[in-house]
């Protein structure tokens, strides 16, 4: 009985969650809800000064560019979805992983994007910001 009733909890401690980890993917979702809405104002809340923003393309923004282009840019997300996110805390540092897809316009056309992700957030002066993201083509 005692062995019966540990195999079924396993899969509920093995999915359990550390407070940061739970702020962190709770961030991850306010990031995308920005980036879907291109809210300067919250992109520039979470992200670092030092963010280092990688594209599928090889592109490499600074956070000035990053927020600007998601406000003013010819891309649109119109939807983002992620799946199969991971987040591993080493330290003060969480690096999150997933499967990013997202329906969006590029200078008006209608395109579907699914791409993977690794973004870093580290803990500044108690804040979690988004310090890198490098997305790879699938």
């Amino acid at each position: 009985m005692f062995y019966s009733l540990l195999f079924l909890l396993l899969p509920v401690i093995g999915v359990a969650q550390s407070k940061d980890e739970s702020d962190v993917a709770a961030l991850v979702e306010k990031f995308n809800r920005a980036m879907v809405s291109a809210d300067r104002g919250q992109l520039e809340e979470l992200t670092a000064e030092e963010l280092s923003y990688g594209h599928s393309s090889g592109k490499v923004q600074d956070k000035a560019a990053f927020v600007d282009d998601v406000v003013t840019g010819p891309f649109d997300f119109l939807t983002i979805e992620v799946a199969e996110q991971s987040i591993r805390m080493a330290g003060e540092t969480a690096i999150v992983r997933h499967v990013f897809s997202s329906k969006a316009t590029n200078n008006g056309a209608l395109t579907d994007i699914r791409i993977g992700n690794v973004l870093v957030w580290q803990k500044q002066k108690g804040q979690w910001k988004l310090i890198a993201r490098q997305a790879f083509k699938m």
